[in-house]
């Protein structure tokens, strides 16, 4: 019986991904070009493509491919692929790049990007990960990213409201708690300067927010907002009914992302459910937090163990050895943004807030590392690669965390270094939120 080479087994497809067309190159194992073709992105065309590409299959092969885009222009092709029974396999771009530069091409083509990402396929054939799609990851994905950009949103067209109000209300800042309320809305969208103000008592603003928080309430507010308004007088200008349109879209504006953002803050909460994976057990990971470690993470059966979790966080070290040096160095390049929801994780842990200790444990393993000679960030990084160590165990097997009793302090006994340490690790925390 003849034994052959388990590369030889198939023709190998690379694929360049665009948003109106897709280009293969097909080659050999011995990285020899057999074929190309171009095929659009409408589903409908796929079929058709792979009856064409049957004249570059190699005797006694199978096709296996290689997309660079498994989520977004190539998402769709991919799973119809899979769905027809073939291996499907993810390069990274770096590697495509790295490959491109190796192979000492100046030009930068369709085709060249789909051979070299076959080259890839072909020399890190057993490295390279298989292209498992579902729906549930892709779409928590989605709506984490959506979330995202909304909030950012959301800031902005505060900020814009912040720097409309001031030379109309001095004083808004005392008019309500916070700008993003549904009274602080609803008045700057009725009255978004003094002279809308004109003429409207005290009963008629009470009614006016009775609509909205209780009468008792209502009162107090109106009576304030008339004082301070009085007060501080009205100015007005030629463009006074601009302004005022400005002001009131940027309103609608903010309404509108709010709403936006609670529906799909509401859409995450449900979509947690169907991952059954336990995180919001551990305090400190809320719902929003939960979602966006599973948009990050994506299937955690990708990853072997929570060692290759933490490398993939950029925690992990990296080993730096040569001849008797032996040295460990941090890791830059991991997915920065499952770095940062990890860090947030810990400073909660470890930070005291409101006069007690969230997680007795994570705090005394923190001072612990520390009296040890660490440093307040290598202790702080020691902190992230136990807790990657929790969370993969979550997510892997479906284990709830166990909370240790909370532990209440009197931080007025604290001495000023830590006083100091803690404000500095809560403002680092909401910088980062």
């Amino acid at each position: 019986m003849i034994h052959i080479h388990p590369k030889m087994r198939y023709t190998y497809v690379g694929a360049d991904n665009h948003k109106h067309s897709h280009t293969f190159v097909f080659i050999n194992f011995m990285f020899e070009k057999v074929g190309e073709l171009v095929v659009s992105s409408t589903p409908s065309d796929f079929e058709p493509f792979l009856k064409e590409a049957q004249r570059f299959l190699q005797p006694h092969t199978a096709f296996i491919f290689a997309f660079e885009d498994v989520t977004h222009y190539g998402r769709t092709l991919v799973n119809f692929l899979i769905g027809k029974g073939y291996t499907v396999k993810h390069v990274n771009a770096n590697l495509v790049s790295s490959e491109r530069k190796a192979y000492n091409v100046i030009q930068k083509t369709d085709s060249i990007d789909a051979l070299c990402a076959a080259r890839v396929l072909i020399s890190r054939f057993d490295a390279l990960p298989i292209v498992k799609p579902d729906e549930k990851y892709y779409i928590m994905n989605v709506l984490v990213s959506k979330r995202q950009s909304l909030s950012r949103q959301t800031k902005r067209l505060k900020g814009t409201l912040h720097s409309l109000l001031f030379p109309q209300y001095p004083n808004y800042h005392d008019f309500f708690s916070s700008l993003n309320t549904k009274s602080a809305l609803a008045f700057y969208a009725a009255y978004p300067s003094p002279h809308t103000l004109d003429g409207v008592t005290e009963d008629q603003l009470t009614d006016f927010f009775s609509v909205i928080i209780d009468s008792r309430r209502a009162r107090a507010k109106a009576t304030l907002i008339l004082d301070l308004v009085k007060k501080s007088g009205v100015a007005t200008n030629d463009f006074q009914d601009s302004i005022d349109h400005t002001i009131r879209f940027t309103v609608m504006e903010l309404k509108t992302a709010n709403q936006h953002l609670e529906d799909i803050e509401d859409r995450l909460a449900k979509l947690l459910i169907s991952f059954n994976c336990p995180l919001t057990s551990m305090s400190g990971i809320d719902t929003l937090t939960a979602c966006r470690l599973i948009a990050e993470v994506g299937d955690i059966s990708r990853f072997k163990n929570s060692a290759s979790l933490a490398q993939y966080a950029g925690i992990a070290p990296i080993p730096h050895s040569s001849g008797n040096s032996d040295i460990k160095r941090s890791n830059k390049r991991g997915n920065r943004q499952l770095n940062s929801i990890i860090y947030g994780i810990a400073l909660i842990l470890i930070a005291p807030k409101g006069g007690q200790i969230t997680n007795p444990f994570f705090y005394n393993f923190y001072h612990q590392k520390i009296s040890e000679g660490k440093t307040k960030k290598q202790a702080l990084k020691v902190v992230q690669r136990r807790l990657i160590n929790i969370i993969y165990g979550m997510m892997k097997h479906g284990v709830h965390y166990i909370n240790p009793p909370i532990i209440y302090i009197d931080e007025t006994q604290l001495n000023d270094n830590q006083l100091t340490h803690i404000q500095k690790r809560r403002s680092t925390f909401k910088s980062t939120t």
